[in-house]
């Protein structure tokens, strides 16, 4: 079966990519903690991060950790949390949320009304950070 992450990764469903290869994808969360909040996913459709084979866990961190020192780069936070939980989507992702403080990580504050404008703003400067990071 599906995920709806699959589902995005096929182009199913609309995503916001930040980041692609042919292990895993970076989109925005469609219920940020914090602007620039990123899901880390790898293409393969498993559930428990503790069932990922090594060198996919190990690709996944290794794109955590680009996808959140271009956080800090656009976002300017005091701190680059991860999280993963793996209660939403039976698909393993790493969330990696720009933080000033530990309650940037509490899932109770998402944000469900982010407009497409600051979305796409997000995505621009995650984009911009990234790619300068690669020049």
């Amino acid at each position: 079966m599906s995920t709806i992450f699959s589902r995005i990764i096929a182009g199913e469903l609309p995503g916001r990519f930040v980041f692609q290869d042919d292990q895993c994808v970076a989109i925005l969360s469609i219920s940020p903690l914090q602007p620039g909040h990123t899901l880390v996913i790898p293409r393969i459709e498993i559930d428990h991060w503790l069932d990922l084979p090594g060198p996919v866990a190990a690709h996944l961190m290794e794109v955590s950790q680009h996808i959140g020192k271009a956080q800090m780069r656009a976002f300017a936070p005091l701190r680059v949390g991860l999280v993963i939980a793996g209660f939403e989507v039976p698909h393993c992702h790493v969330h990696v949320v720009p933080m000033r403080g530990m309650p940037d990580l509490d899932f109770s504050n998402a944000q469900n009304d982010v407009s497409e404008a600051d979305f796409e703003d997000c995505a621009r400067r995650l984009r911009d950070a990234l790619d300068e990071a690669n020049s």
